[in-house]
């Protein structure tokens, strides 16, 4: 695997230490994950290979804003988007970035955040190390992005709590019971108020092995096979206090955080991957002709090459202001705190310019899977190209996964025209 010139071009804007850390990626991803093994791992299906939880791992880009006090590299949330970008490339299917980076640093990151000593030192350490998995678990069977809606509930029981409920379309099942490890699951910990149905919500960490967590058989997915999807049913799982994330009746906000910090790299690893299907599309279109010429020569296929090109140019722009967006509010939260000072930036005003990245990136990443499958013909339909493994994993990510993408579109909406224009009030 070697970058072009199409992947380079944007250096200019980089610092010589994320210049080394893309060259680093790069040279990982043509030992550890060439095109060929992706392609092999997405038809072969889950479980991920351990060895390449245990290689990221080394390279220390799972859950790289996490302080380094706390087992994290320390990073800025630019240099871990950075790398969402790069594992985007080097992994079209996009199961690398979904299960061992986006998903466990952005939600690895806020559970690391809101979790005590305990739950650093049982599950974020260990994840941090490739040792373990922690996930996402929100979506229920009657609700996904809706979050205010679930049914899931925890009762105190003394020094502990007790949960019922299910969880449904959650990645990383198989993986998480293989490894060990935990789940941020949210639920209900007293009625759902008419008027404010987000209120009375709790976070907690579930570890995967405790009593009454009865996992499901995984899900067959469309695409992004080499990560498992599945669910679970919790009967009576009792989880001590010490387990909780954050403040009772405050996990909504806590998890919209979550899903905020994962976003940012679902969108990055998105413009990855339409660089790679560019990238590869190009090589074809300029050496294949047709009637003398060759493809990039005919309008029809040129003009649309640079139509994605140039809004993969600016939604890469667009992510590198979301990260340094929300590198700041990081930055200034605990100096508000102390000293009362106002925020540069609000979280809504951060939560629109991430609906907009998350929105936008996926679906650039699945028209150029498609574009370049018709570019291609017949090749482009053959499983042994990139296209259609992309076509299908990024798709995960425009129907739902992380947030979908009406939901985006309402989030966008509530921050520019107001909150009275929402549809669910």
């Amino acid at each position: 695997m070697a970058e072009t010139d199409l992947a380079r071009d944007d250096e200019f804007e980089l610092t010589e230490e994320q210049k080394l850390l893309k060259e680093s990626l790069l040279d990982w991803g043509e030992r550890e994950l060439p095109l060929s093994r992706v392609i092999e791992m997405n038809q072969e299906g889950h479980p991920f290979p351990e060895d390449l939880v245990k290689s990221l791992a080394n390279l220390g880009v799972i859950m790289g804003p996490v302080p380094e006090e706390h087992g994290g590299s320390g990073l800025s949330w630019e240099d871990q988007a950075i790398i969402a970008d790069q594992i985007g490339y080097i992994d079209p299917s996009i199961a690398t970035a979904a299960g061992f980076m986006a998903v466990e640093t952005g939600w690895g990151y806020t559970l690391n955040r809101y979790g005590n000593e305990t739950i650093r030192e049982k599950f974020v350490k260990p994840a941090i190390n490739g040792d373990q998995f922690v996930g996402i678990a929100t979506t229920e069977p009657g609700g996904g992005s809706d979050v205010a809606g679930f049914e899931s509930t925890a009762e105190r029981d003394g020094d502990d709590w007790i949960l019922n409920g299910e969880k449904t379309f959650i990645s990383g099942t198989e993986e998480a019971q293989k490894m060990g490890g935990a789940f941020w699951v949210n639920v209900r910990t007293g009625p759902a108020p008419e008027d404010a149905p987000h209120k009375n919500m709790t976070s907690f960490c579930v570890p995967v092995d405790a009593d009454g967590m009865n996992f499901q058989e995984p899900y067959r997915d469309a695409g992004r096979m080499a990560i498992s999807t599945g669910g679970f049913i919790m009967e009576d799982v009792r989880i001590p206090d010490r387990f909780r994330l954050g403040e009772v009746d405050k996990g909504f906000y806590y998890t919209m955080e979550g899903f905020d910090n994962a976003r940012i790299l679902i969108g990055a690893s998105s413009v990855g991957v339409t660089r790679r299907i560019l990238e590869e599309a190009a090589d074809y279109i300029k050496e294949r002709e047709t009637f003398g010429n060759p493809l990039a020569k005919y309008e029809g296929i040129q003009f649309e090459f640079s139509d994605l090109y140039t809004r993969m140019k600016a939604l890469r722009l667009m992510y590198q202001q979301v990260a340094r967006m929300q590198e700041k509010r990081y930055e200034e939260a605990g100096k508000g705190e102390r000293t009362g000072s106002p925020k540069t930036y609000s979280a809504t005003d951060v939560a629109r310019w991430i609906s907009m990245i998350k929105w936008k990136a996926p679906h650039l990443a699945k028209e150029a899977a498609d574009k370049a499958m018709h570019w291609l013909g017949a090749a482009g339909y053959a499983d042994d190209y990139v296209f259609e493994t992309a076509w299908k994993g990024v798709m995960s990510y425009c129907v739902g996964a992380e947030g979908g993408a009406n939901i985006q579109k309402i989030v966008i909406a509530r921050e520019t025209l107001g909150p009275e224009y929402v549809p669910y009030k």
